[in-house]
């Protein structure tokens, strides 16, 4: 029987390595009741080690915080832009592309430079200012509420130009990704936008760095089998890498 000081080591080092642990299977390696599990979790959130959450724990507060557009664009900046690189090259001749909002899709934008036509529609003010300056693209910018902290706009009426579309691809930013709660936002109405998005495209393909991994906004979005592709930077976990993987979802690292 481990001690309690060993139980404890061992669900650290098992944070440490997963990035979430989950009482039944720390059960099964340590051998004890959940009881005893779910009272080393609280020990260790006391001593500011973990985070509990439904059925176990995880190594960081997974509560995003909603904080001005201008302010996270400067945060990972170098992983977000090789992610915006990268996405940038998905486009083709005569696309018609949704592109919703936050920084990485802003990035994303200041990395087109097209030599042929096609459509976007976006919900971001930013990424619509960014991509009119070039002749080649069509922008339809979704009207709206508009959100301050953002700069894009929510509600009805950009759910409803939606109807009148059919998308060959949505790139999507996200300010959590949970693989049990699955991908979310700090705003609730920006989320139900972001479903609708969803909806009227052939393909959607998450833009996020890997500080998104193991966060949760207030807003669920969806689950992460409803995506097709994520576009990451390389510290990512292993275990995060397998999961996404087993769920048959494209991973793409740069």
């Amino acid at each position: 029987m481990l001690s309690l000081t060993e139980r404890h080591q061992l669900i650290l080092q098992k944070l440490h390595q997963e990035g979430h642990v989950k009482v039944v299977d720390l059960c099964k390696t340590l051998d004890v009741s959940s009881v005893t599990i779910r009272k080393d979790l609280k020990l260790l959130e006391e001593k500011g080690l973990l985070f509990r959450n439904h059925g176990g724990a995880m190594q960081h507060n997974p509560y995003a915080a909603d904080r001005p557009v201008n302010e996270k664009e400067k945060i990972n900046s170098d992983e977000k832009s090789r992610i915006a690189q990268k996405a940038a090259d998905m486009i083709v001749p005569n696309d018609c592309i949704l592109i919703a909002s936050g920084t990485t899709v802003q990035y994303f934008a200041k990395h087109i430079h097209p030599n042929f036509h096609f459509t976007v529609l976006t919900a971001s003010l930013n990424v619509a200012q960014i991509l009119n300056t070039h002749p080649e693209i069509e922008v339809l910018q979704l009207g709206g509420v508009l959100r301050k902290s953002s700069s894009s706009v929510t509600g009805f009426y950009a759910e409803k130009i939606l109807e009148d579309f059919a998308c060959s691809k949505l790139f999507l930013g996200v300010d959590g990704i949970d693989l049990e709660f699955g991908l979310s936002t700090t705003n609730t109405l920006e989320a139900h936008l972001n479903r609708k998005m969803i909806q009227c495209a052939q393909k959607t393909i998450l833009l996020a760095d890997s500080s998104k991994f193991g966060k949760r906004g207030y807003g669920r979005i969806c689950g992460i089998e409803e995506i097709d592709q994520i576009i990451t930077d390389k510290n990512i976990s292993q275990h995060q890498k397998d999961s996404l993987l087993e769920m048959g979802i494209e991973l793409t690292i740069v």
